[in-house]
């Protein structure tokens, strides 16, 4: 089990890089993350739902994704609450005082998919959730050493250098712990290091002889590593000086967001400025504005006119411009949306910003599924595929469909003015031949084709070479085996 002195110290990375070093190996291995918070998320063959972060661990280690994988995932709707999906189906919101008292019965989940996959995997790699170090949260848990004593699991604490402060936090994380639970750390991995490790030797010397446990590696900091985020919007830089962009896109960063690494094609995209425009940031003009996800769409949508927004797209259209909304953006385009059951937050109906006359009903069945058809605009038609999750049914869309599926079912609409595109497909961006026809559509003619797929691949690979350089894999296999005998 990978545990984090602090929270995006780069558990996801060292559990994701891990699988595909085994995986490439031709060993058997599979992710597993007991509890995740966090809004990004994917749809698995097996129909439910689990985080982001383990579906890109699950491509990973080259095996299909799984509700197992990710048994529960908690997605905020507030500062106090969440949705709470075990095995893939939502259980219903929760706020933080009821889960806790839930806990015990999301355990039995926790426990039955790791021991599932116990039984198909020969190697398992458990991400731990934040910190272990968390006094108030120690009680029932399920995250992190509360996991690793039931199963009898040993754990690799991984620290973020580039933080500063690195020796503390693992000295005082091993402090806040029992004594079992010290013991059951095998090792320390130090993250995003700059610099001549020489400088560092005599630290790590420190740090043996204060624990009497192994460093068992040191990462340097990977400029450019692009993978799928767990929940925060990336941060990552890109290798594209801004003068050399040249279509200009916007979206709001909305305060309950959900699956922006849907956009990662756009961000990543060599001739694309794409930005993020935060709360009370002045809204800059663009080419194309985006809407995304929400997983609490009322909630976003009267922040997103109080920020100004709906006049921002009314001046934007009225110049030719283009908008396209995704899930929630689609929702938030059309003339209503209504919450009686308030499954999403306090509010029972809200006007939408009416550039559509559709209306979204949300409703306690969420609609999980994995999507394949062809995008329709400008009259071409480009394979596409994904998948929805949303809590919303959309009725009276306009007559022409953004994407038509094999069974002859529609998706999404397409204003009559040609200005508008929304669709409920996660993923949208994904192919190639799809995101080119879409910026095509919205007035810009790519001079490359930029494929995400090729660039998980690249960098996991890059990221599998510098654990197999950094990390001392022969005791990481000592542990192992001491774990299985």
């Amino acid at each position: 089990m990978v545990q984090g002195c602090t929270s995006d110290a780069g558990k996801s990375t060292l559990v994701a890089g891990l699988c595909r070093l085994w995986a490439r190996q031709a060993l058997s291995v599979a992710p597993f993350k007991p509890q995740n918070m966090a809004l990004n998320s994917a749809v698995t063959e097996d129909g439910g739902e689990i985080g982001r972060a383990q579906a890109l661990q699950a491509i990973a280690a080259k095996i299909p994704l799984s509700v197992h994988l990710n048994p529960v995932l908690l997605k905020p709707n507030s500062d106090t609450g969440a949705q709470v999906i075990i095995q893939g189906h939502s259980v219903g919101n929760l706020n933080a005082v009821d889960y806790h008292d839930y806990k015990s019965k999301a355990n039995q989940a926790v426990l039955e998919s790791f021991h599932l996959l116990s039984h198909q995997y020969e190697t398992i790699f458990v991400e731990g959730a934040g910190s272990p170090a968390e006094i108030n949260l120690r009680e029932n848990d399920i995250a992190n050493m509360g996991f690793a004593e039931q199963v009898d699991c040993p754990v690799i604490l991984i620290a973020d250098i580039d933080k500063g402060g690195v020796f503390a936090h693992i000295i005082g994380t091993l402090a806040c712990l029992s004594e079992s639970e010290q013991q059951r750390i095998k090792g320390f991995v130090i993250n995003r290091f700059r610099g001549d490790k020489a400088l560092l030797q005599s630290g790590l010397d420190w740090l043996e002889a204060k624990t009497g446990k192994p460093v068992l590696g040191v990462l340097p900091y990977l400029h450019g590593l692009h993978l799928d985020a767990e929940d925060a919007p990336s941060q990552s830089e890109t290798t594209t000086p801004a003068e050399q962009k040249r279509f200009n896109v916007i979206m709001p960063l909305l305060p309950h967001i959900s699956n922006h690494t849907d956009f990662e094609p756009l961000r990543l995209h060599p001739e694309i400025d794409f930005q993020l425009i935060r709360h009370q940031e002045s809204i800059p003009p663009a080419d194309l504005i985006i809407l995304p996800g929400s997983k609490n769409v009322i909630f976003d949508l009267q922040w997103l006119i109080q920020q100004g927004w709906q006049t921002t797209i009314e001046k934007h259209l009225r110049y030719g411009g283009r908008v396209i909304g995704i899930c929630g953006g689609l929702q938030m385009l059309g003339r209503w949306i209504l919450d009686p059951l308030q499954i999403e937050g306090e509010h029972e109906k809200q006007t939408g910003l009416g550039f559509f006359d559709y209306q979204t009903t949300l409703t306690p069945q969420k609609t999980l599924t994995n999507v394949t058809g062809t995008l329709l605009c400008d009259n071409q038609s480009v394979a596409v595929t994904g998948y929805e999750i949303h809590a919303g049914q959309t009725t009276s869309y306009p007559k022409q469909a953004a994407i038509q599926r094999p069974n002859g079912q529609a998706d999404g609409a397409i204003s009559d003015d040609n200005q508008l595109l929304v669709t409920y497909l996660h993923g949208l961006f994904d192919q190639p031949q799809a995101l080119n026809q879409l910026l095509t559509w919205a007035g810009f003619t790519p001079q490359t084709e930029f494929d995400i797929h090729a660039v998980r691949e690249q960098q996991l690979e890059r990221l599998a070479d510098c654990l197999e350089e950094n990390l001392k894999i022969e005791l990481l296999f000592q542990i192992l085996n001491q774990t299985q005998k």
